[in-house]
């Protein structure tokens, strides 16, 4: 089999265990968020086996990623269509706060990380910061550092927020609605109309990543296809064939798209199983560190709004603003708050980041630590 039949085969069935193990734990009662978890096991399982069986690794798909993006985008785009972002956007100044005070937490913990671990500080700086497991990961590649030891560490970060999340959302009485699951929820629409218009809102989607990656917008998967979902009901009203047609987006879209997104963070884990030890202690001190971070933020949020506080906790939460936006829409936690609260953050990271590189490589030189790569 070529390299390429053999990861498609491989996500297939990804996919299908993802569906099972989503089925299994929504019975639990986690509603919506079980896909994401589905995915992670799914992921984890299904590479951990074929590395055992193949005695080959198995590089993470960054296509599923983007897959993933696009459809968990389109599907929040579509949810808050309707929400008062407006209201959402007069809190900018405080997300800017937020933003650089979780940034300069960040800053403070990669140092701390940095002497415990005994790597050099760049390292340190790039495994800490709240900035994703790809970009930390592919710009610790493009200064020859350790590359495994930030996506390690970034990981375990993304994966601890997406499962302490939910379970303060239980105890605080806020957990996602423990429905039954049912398949008839995700049947796809047969109503040629809606075939028609699901049709091209996925063509409309596709031209939101092309326009977002052009303008060089972060994760222009996601948010080329929010843009697109919350704009496009208004823009079909303006067609006099769909004038009075409210369409609404598959929930089949959402469940695929969460299913990718958690099998990228299993698929992570599955490739950080050979880093063990100390490095993996200091990684879960540092990454403590950083979600103690996240609740001093939250706090000082519900100190100058009015939102309850698992709202304040996804504002402020250090994992990826594709999963934390996610969770803020199944758990109906003021998702347009927290999509542009992230957002926010997302920009400001990206586009600062030359200057923390900057910083960064400067300090690195003025310590001591001999670099680790």
């Amino acid at each position: 089999m070529t390299k390429s039949t053999t990861r498609l085969s491989l996500a297939i069935l990804e996919i299908i265990v993802a569906l099972f193990l989503g089925i299994a734990i929504a019975h639990l009662g986690l509603g919506g968020i079980a896909w994401i978890f589905g995915g992670m096991g799914a992921g984890a399982i299904i590479v951990r086996s074929y590395q055992n069986i193949a005695k080959k690794t198995l590089k993470q798909s960054k296509i599923g990623r983007k897959i993933g993006q696009g459809m968990v985008g389109l599907s929040i785009g579509f949810a808050i269509a309707d929400s008062n972002l407006l209201a959402a956007s007069s809190r900018l100044p405080l997300f800017i706060f937020l933003t650089v005070f979780m940034l300069l937490c960040g800053s403070g913990i990669g140092y701390f990380y940095s002497r415990i671990s005994r790597t050099n500080l760049l390292n340190a700086m790039l495994a800490t910061l709240p900035g994703g497991v790809a970009t930390m990961s592919s710009i610790a590649a493009e200064y020859n550092r350790n590359v495994s030891l930030v996506a390690m560490v970034q990981t375990i970060r993304i994966t601890s927020v997406i499962l302490i999340i939910p379970l303060i959302a239980g105890t605080s009485g806020d957990a996602a609605k423990k429905t039954a699951f049912s398949f008839g929820d995700y049947v796809i629409n047969s109503d040629p109309v809606h075939l028609l218009l699901l049709i091209l809102a996925i063509i409309s989607a596709w031209l939101g990543v092309n326009v977002a990656s052009k303008l060089r917008i972060p994760a222009a998967s996601f948010f080329g296809t929010l843009i697109v979902g919350i704009l496009f009901n208004y823009a079909i009203a303006y067609l006099p064939w769909f004038a009075n047609f409210d369409f609404t987006l598959p929930k089949a879209i959402s469940l695929i798209g969460q299913i990718l997104l958690g099998i990228t963070v299993g698929e992570a884990w599955s490739n950080r199983v050979s880093i063990t030890g100390k490095n993996i202690t200091y990684a879960f001190i540092s990454v403590a560190m950083t979600i103690a971070s996240g609740f001093i933020a939250a706090t000082i949020a519900g100190v100058f709004t009015s939102w309850d506080w698992l709202t304040c906790m996804l504002v402020t939460a250090p994992g990826g603003s594709t999963e934390m936006i996610l969770v803020a829409l199944t758990l109906d936690r003021n998702p347009e708050i927290v999509t542009v609260a992230h957002s926010v953050r997302l920009m400001a990271l990206n586009l600062s980041l030359p200057l923390w590189i900057f910083l960064f490589r400067y300090w690195e030189k003025r310590t001591n630590v001999s670099p680790e790569r």
